[in-house]
């Protein structure tokens, strides 16, 4: 494919793509092998995303309207800048439609968003296995932040924890 043939567009997903919001991210686990971890449910996403309190977004890259790829994305604030950033969730292309510029438009669309939203930064995280990926955002100059351990409370832990704060 070459992208000079094809028009690529970012749109937002709208409350009728969520079956393919859904297809997107099964595709990325398997890609990322961890489709076991996936367990959200149209239903979970239509709450999270299109609810009266809506945690995220997404936007769909599309080859000649076809979408082939999607972010997910949501704020984060950085104390030490004093402003809001955006924080990349996730973001996949169809292994068909890489390489003819649909990651760049994507990352391209997310940091004119950080900057029109007043955001200071964005941020996201990468497998350290997946070298494609790390050598193609270094290529934009993004920086990895080697410095900083990612940890997560999740399942019976976060549960615990919970529990034994006090509210």
């Amino acid at each position: 494919m070459s992208g000079a043939q094809h028009a690529i567009t970012i749109r937002p997903a709208l409350a009728q793509d969520l079956p393919q919001v859904l297809t997107f991210i099964r595709e990325l686990a398997v890609y990322e092998h961890l489709e076991h971890q996936v367990v959200a449910t149209e239903a979970d996403l239509k709450m999270a995303l299109f609810g009266p309190r809506p945690y995220a977004e997404v936007v769909f890259a599309c080859l000649d309207g076809v979408p082939v790829g999607f972010a997910l994305f949501f704020h984060n604030f950085s104390t030490f800048l004093g402003r809001p950033g955006i924080y990349l969730e996730d973001l996949f292309v169809r292994p068909e439609a890489r390489g003819v510029g649909v990651g760049k438009r994507l990352l391209a669309w997310l940091a004119r968003t950080a900057l029109e939203r007043g955001c200071g930064r964005l941020d996201w995280a990468v497998l350290n296995w997946n070298e494609p990926s790390i050598g193609f955002y270094r290529s934009l100059g993004a920086m990895a932040v080697d410095e900083w351990t990612t940890f997560r409370l999740t399942g019976a832990a976060l549960q615990r924890v919970a529990r034994e704060t006090p509210s």
